[in-house]
């Protein structure tokens, strides 16, 4: 149990201080390349947070490469030390070394699925909402619930709330509408009625529209007007709306359940979600492979010599996993495999490969 204890801690030792490394230097990369950006138009501390805003979604991608490179350093030094020698003299064999790694791994991977994920979501849909702002000077809003789809979008003639019973997949056509237009001293100016709305470049074009002016001292039924069809000015566009709906990373995986129950209620395909959904279930096994995978290559004693070689191998073999773990997901978001053989299959695949090749390395 000691043994188990030191392992364990010289692991979660090397991970803390390698992530506190990628996270330095990707934060400085990140403030270089927004403050060029924003150059001209945000000060240094709207700049200095935005980056850090933007920080936890990039580290939460690269979480497996970190994992893989804490094991390749890991097992490096224990190599080196002669301290994996001593285990396996007092009968330990390598699969009983990696127990306390493992277990480790897999504690991270489970801190970073229920804690970390929400973090990341709510972090990036600040950055897109500031990022949205800085460089447009509008904004925009988007979100599903029980009474449908809702949007919000704005420019310096003022604010049109909207809502639909319903829409089509990319949200570009809205059904059973009603639009709410404000001046931009906060007060009504008009309400909009319309069978549906499709998003042009610059408009939605309105079909059977009743308009009811909301002007103070004027009858809105008396004066309302019907129209066949009636384009409205729009700030927002099909990538917004595809941008919105297309990064599941964005919903906190405890909302995911019920955001893809209402996303299905309001008409949207929801298997992306689902498929994101079950990948980050499987995320902590994922990070268990890529550990096993580092430590397969390099628990051998550094005087068999080839360190490097097989420090290269195990990366590369890191990032081939990677690969095929994204590409599964494409092919999931599409429908070309089941959701549960996307998410599930390259994780506990990845793990059955590490543990071949440390089978056939130590103890073949």
């Amino acid at each position: 149990m000691i043994l188990h204890y030191y392992f364990a801690r010289r692991f979660f030792k090397m991970f803390a201080s390698i992530f506190a490394v990628f996270f330095l230097f990707m934060t400085l990369i990140d403030l270089v390349e927004q403050m060029r950006r924003y150059s001209n138009s945000v000060s240094f501390n709207d700049v200095l947070l935005v980056t850090l805003l933007n920080i936890p979604e990039s580290l939460y991608q690269i979480m497996p490469l970190v994992m893989i490179i804490s094991a390749v350093s890991l097992f490096i030094a224990l190599a080196r030390s002669s301290e994996l020698v001593v285990a396996r003299a007092v009968g330990r064999s390598a699969l009983k070394t990696l127990v306390a790694p493992v277990v480790v791994a897999f504690a991270i991977g489970v801190f970073s699925v229920s804690i970390l994920n929400p973090i990341v979501a709510a972090t990036s849909v600040r950055y897109g909402e500031l990022t949205e702002s800085y460089r447009s000077g509008t904004s925009s809003a988007i979100s599903i619930g029980r009474e449908g789809l809702w949007l919000r979008q704005g420019d310096v003639k003022g604010q049109t709330v909207i809502r639909a019973e319903r829409a089509n997949s990319d949200g570009s056509v809205l059904y059973d509408i009603s639009m709410l237009t404000y001046h931009p001293n906060g007060g009504p100016s008009r309400r909009i009625e319309a069978v549906s709305a499709t998003l042009n470049d610059g408009s939605w074009t309105l079909r059977g529209a009743k308009v009811w002016p909301l002007i103070p001292g004027v009858n809105p039924e008396k004066n309302a007007q019907e129209h066949r069809v009636l384009n409205v000015p729009s700030s927002l566009t099909r990538e917004q709306i595809t941008d919105q709906f297309g990064k599941p990373s964005s919903i906190s995986l405890w909302d995911l359940p019920s955001f893809i129950g209402q996303l299905d209620e309001a008409g949207f395909s929801a298997r992306r979600y689902a498929v994101w959904m079950q990948m980050e279930l499987a995320r902590p096994f994922f990070l268990v492979a890529m550990m096993l995978v580092g430590a397969a290559f390099t628990m051998k004693h550094s005087r068999f010599g080839g360190t490097g070689l097989r420090v290269l191998s195990a990366i590369l073999l890191g990032f081939g996993l990677y690969y095929v773990r994204n590409f599964a997901q494409i092919l999931g978001d599409n429908g070309q495999i089941p959701i549960l053989v996307a998410a599930w299959v390259p994780a506990v695949a990845s793990i059955l490969l590490a543990l071949g090749l440390i089978l056939h390395m130590e103890d073949g």
